[in-house]
C-alpha cells in the first residue's frame, strides 16, 4: 500500500512543479533572444474611408499631396435639427464622410433590420476590414477558422437608445450599439479564431489597438491581425459639449501648431492595417508596405488636469518607441504629430518633440512635422491608423505632404530650442543609399492615454520588383465580377469601370488577374471580356444596366465535349487539387464506373484502352462541367464528339 503524500510534501510537489514550469519558460525565452529572434512586423495591406470623398488609400494620397481641405458643412441627411445647431455650436462645419449610412448588408449576412439597428462605425468597420484583406491579394473566405486577430479602436457615442428605439429594431439593438462587437462582428462575419479586441482610449484609440496587434503578434495570440479605428458622428453632442468648453475652431478646421490656431475641429474616418510579421508575409507571398519597427504606450498619471496633456509623459512614450524599435531619434526624418490645433494641447506636443527628436540629430537633416488632421480635422478613434497610412504613401511616393494652415508656426514654442521643422511646403523624400527611411506617429488621448510608433520603408527585398514598361496585350481578357446582390454587383461594375479609366491598357492583366483570384466568389456575378479599356467600358456600363447592350454584342455560350483520343495520365489531378467540387464530382463518377478507373487515370496504366478511356474521359468532362457552373456559367448549346456526346446529353439533364 503506497502512503498518501503528508500536506507538506504536496506543497513541496506544487512548488517544485511550477519552479520547473518557470524554468522552462525562461530556458524558452533565453532561446528565443539568443537566436536574434527580432522579426518586425509587415503592414501587408491598407484601406480606409476619409472626408473629402476618400474611399482608398490612393485617394487620402491625393487629397494630401494636392493640399486639399476636407471641412465642410453639417450633413443634412442625419437628422440633425441645423438650425438649433447653428445656436448652439461655436462651428457648424466638420469633416464628415460621404455615404455614411450606406452598406451593403446581404454582402456580410445581416438582414436590413440588423443593419439599420447597427452603429454605422460597426458597418463601416466592417466593410473596411474585407477591403483590407482583398487588397493584400486574400479572398476574406480563405481566413476562416484562422488565428487572425482584430484590434479596433472606437469612439463611444449612444447611436440608438434601447428604452425608445422602434419596435422593429428590438433584438438587434443591445448588439448593434454596444462597442465589443465593433470587432467581434468582424471576426464573427469572417470566422476569425484570433484575439478580437475593441479599445476606446478616445484620439489615442487606433494606435492603441495597434501596439496590442505587434504584441498579441510576437507572443503568438494570432498569425494575422486587422487592426485600425473607426469614428462616424450619429449625433452632434461633441460639437455641442466642446463649444461649451470654448475648444473648437471657429471654421472647424485645425490649424495643427500654426500660429492662428484656434481649437480643434471634429471629423469622421476609418482606418484599417493587415499587419503580420515579416518572416510570414514573405512566405505568403503578401506585399509588403511597411514595417512597424517599434512601438510604446503609457499614461499621463497626475498632470495639471484630468484632460490635460502631459509633455513629460510624451517625451517618456517617444523614448520607450525608440528603445523598442532599438534606434535613436536621428534616425527618424518625420513624425505625424497628433497636432489637434488647440492652445493647450499643441505647444505641449510641439516642446516634446524639440526635447527628444530635436536633440543629438549631428548632421542629420532636421525632422519633418506634420498632422493630417490640417487636412480632414480631428477622427478621434480613426486618427492614428490615418497618420500611419499617410506616413506608409509617404514612404511609397517619396515626399513628405505638407501641413496646411500652419505657414506661421505658433509664437508660444521657441522653435530654436531643437531641430524640428514645420512641413509647411511638401519635402522630398528620396531613397538613400545605406539609410532606411523611417517616420514616428503620435496619438494622445483625452483619457490620458500616448501612444507613439514608428514606421520605417519596406526591407529592399520587398520592396517589390522594378516597374516594367507596359505594353499593350493581344490576348481577350476577362474581367469577372461577384457581389452579393444584384445592387452590389452594379456598384462593382461601376467602380471598376471608374477605375479602368485611369488603368493604361498594359496594366490589365494585373487587373484581370486579381479580380480572377483574390476576391471574394459571390452569388451575383458578370464576366466582361475584351482586348483594351476601348473594349471593355462599354461592356462594363452594359453589364450594370445603365445601357441596353446592342444585340450585335450579346454573347450565347456553347460547350463542345471532345472524344477518345484527349485523355492524359493524370488528367484532372491539378483541378481535384485546386477545386475540392471538380474534386468530389471526378471521384464519384469515376467510382460509379469502376474502382480501377482513377488509378488509370493517375497513373496512365491502361488509359489508352477504350475500357478506361472513355469513362474516364466521360468523368473529366462531367466534373469540369459542374465545376464552371458553380461559378454560374451556364450554355446555351452543348455538342460532342463520340463520348463527349453523351457527356454533353448527361449535363443537359437527358
Amino acid at each position: 500500500m503506497i502512503p498518501m503524500p503528508t500536506p507538506n510534501e504536496q506543497k513541496l510537489a506544487a512548488y517544485l512543479k511550477r519552479a520547473t514550469e518557470e524554468l522552462r519558460r525562461t530556458r524558452d525565452r533565453l532561446a528565443e533572444l539568443e537566436s536574434g529572434d527580432d522579426d518586425p512586423i509587415a503592414v501587408v495591406s491598407m484601406a480606409c474611408r476619409y472626408p473629402g470623398g476618400v474611399r482608398t488609400p490612393e485617394d487620402l494620397w491625393r487629397l494630401v499631396r494636392d493640399g486639399a481641405d476636407a471641412i465642410g458643412d453639417f450633413p443634412d441627411d442625419r437628422g440633425w435639427d441645423l438650425a438649433d445647431l447653428a445656436t448652439r455650436c461655436d462651428t457648424t462645419r466638420g469633416g464628415f464622410l460621404d455615404g455614411a449610412g450606406d452598406f451593403d448588408a446581404a454582402l456580410f449576412g445581416m438582414t436590413p433590420r440588423e443593419a439599420l439597428a447597427t452603429d454605422p462605425q460597426q458597418r463601416l468597420l466592417l466593410e473596411v476590414a474585407w477591403e483590407a484583406v482583398e487588397r493584400a491579394g486574400i479572398d476574406p473566405a480563405a481566413l476562416r477558422a484562422t488565428p487572425t486577430g482584430v484590434f479596433a479602436g472606437f469612439a463611444g457615442q449612444t447611436y440608438t437608445d434601447m428604452d425608445t428605439g422602434p419596435d422593429e429594431l428590438r433584438g438587434y439593438l443591445l448588439a448593434g450599439s454596444a462597442a465589443s462587437v465593433a470587432s467581434g462582428r468582424v471576426a464573427y462575419t469572417l470566422g476569425l479564431h484570433g484575439p478580437a479586441i475593441t479599445v476606446d482610449t478616445a484620439c489615442s484609440s487606433s494606435l492603441v489597438a495597434l501596439h496590442l496587434a505587434v504584441q498579441a503578434l510576437r507572443g503568438g495570440d494570432c498569425t494575422l491581425a486587422l487592426v485600425g479605428g473607426v469614428t462616424v458622428m450619429s449625433a452632434p453632442g461633441a460639437w455641442i459639449e466642446f463649444s461649451r468648453q470654448q475648444g473648437l475652431a471657429a471654421d472647424g478646421r485645425c490649424k495643427s501648431y500654426g500660429a492662428g490656431a484656434d481649437g480643434t475641429g471634429w471629423s469622421e474616418g476609418v482606418g484599417v492595417l493587415l499587419v503580420e510579421k515579416l518572416s510570414d508575409a514573405r512566405r505568403l507571398g503578401h506585399p509588403v508596405v511597411g514595417v512597424v519597427r517599434g512601438s510604446a504606450l503609457n499614461q499621463d498619471g497626475a498632470s495639471n488636469g484630468l484632460t490635460a496633456p502631459s509633455g513629460p509623459a510624451q517625451e517618456r512614450v517617444i523614448r520607450a518607441a525608440w528603445a523598442d524599435a532599438g534606434i535613436t531619434g536621428a534616425d527618424v526624418d518625420v513624425v505625424e504629430g497628433h497636432g489637434t490645433g488647440t492652445r493647450l494641447g499643441d505647444p505641449i506636443e510641439a516642446q516634446a518633440l524639440l526635447a527628444t527628436y530635436g536633440r543629438d540629430r549631428g548632421d542629420r537633416p532636421p525632422l519633418w512635422l506634420g498632422s493630417l488632421k490640417s487636412n480632414i480635422g480631428h477622427t478621434s478613434a480613426a486618427a492614428g491608423v490615418g497618420g500611419v497610412i499617410k506616413m506608409l504613401l509617404a514612404l511609397r511616393y517619396g515626399a513628405v505632404p505638407r501641413t496646411l494652415h500652419a505657414d506661421e508656426p505658433t509664437t508660444v514654442v521657441d522653435w530654436s530650442a531643437g531641430a524640428v521643422r514645420l512641413a509647411v511646403h511638401e519635402q522630398p523624400w528620396p531613397h538613400a543609399p545605406g539609410r532606411v527611411r523611417r517616420a514616428g506617429v503620435s496619438s494622445f488621448g483625452i483619457s490620458g492615454t500616448n501612444a507613439h510608433v514608428i514606421i520605417e520603408e519596406p526591407p529592399a527585398a520587398d520592396a517589390g520588383p522594378a516597374p516594367v514598361a507596359e505594353t499593350p496585350h493581344t490576348s481577350v481578357l476577362p474581367l469577372a465580377v461577384t457581389a452579393a446582390t444584384p445592387g452590389g454587383l452594379r456598384n462593382q461594375l461601376h467602380r471598376l469601370r471608374d477605375h479602368l479609366t485611369a488603368v493604361p491598357d498594359g496594366a490589365l492583366t494585373d487587373v484581370a488577374y486579381s479580380l480572377a483570384t483574390t476576391r471574394a466568389v459571390l452569388p451575383y456575378r458578370a464576366v466582361v471580356s475584351g482586348r483594351s479599356a476601348a473594349d471593355l467600358l462599354p461592356g462594363l456600363t452594359a453589364a450594370a444596366g445603365d445601357t441596353p447592350e446592342p444585340a450585335a454584342r450579346r454573347r450565347r455560350v456553347g460547350m463542345v465535349f471532345s472524344g477518345q483520343g484527349a485523355q492524359w495520365a493524370g488528367m484532372g489531378s491539378g483541378l481535384s487539387a485546386a477545386f475540392p467540387l471538380f474534386a468530389r464530382v471526378f471521384a464519384d463518377v469515376c467510382g460509379r464506373f469502376s474502382p480501377e478507373l482513377a488509378e488509370a487515370v493517375a497513373t496512365g496504366e491502361g488509359l489508352d484502352r477504350t475500357t478506361f478511356a472513355q469513362p474516364a474521359l466521360f468523368a473529366y468532362q462531367v466534373a469540369l462541367f459542374r465545376l464552371v457552373e458553380s461559378w454560374g456559367v451556364r450554355p446555351s448549346v452543348v455538342a460532342g464528339h463520340s463520348v463527349g456526346e453523351i457527356a454533353a446529353a448527361h449535363v443537359a439533364g437527358v
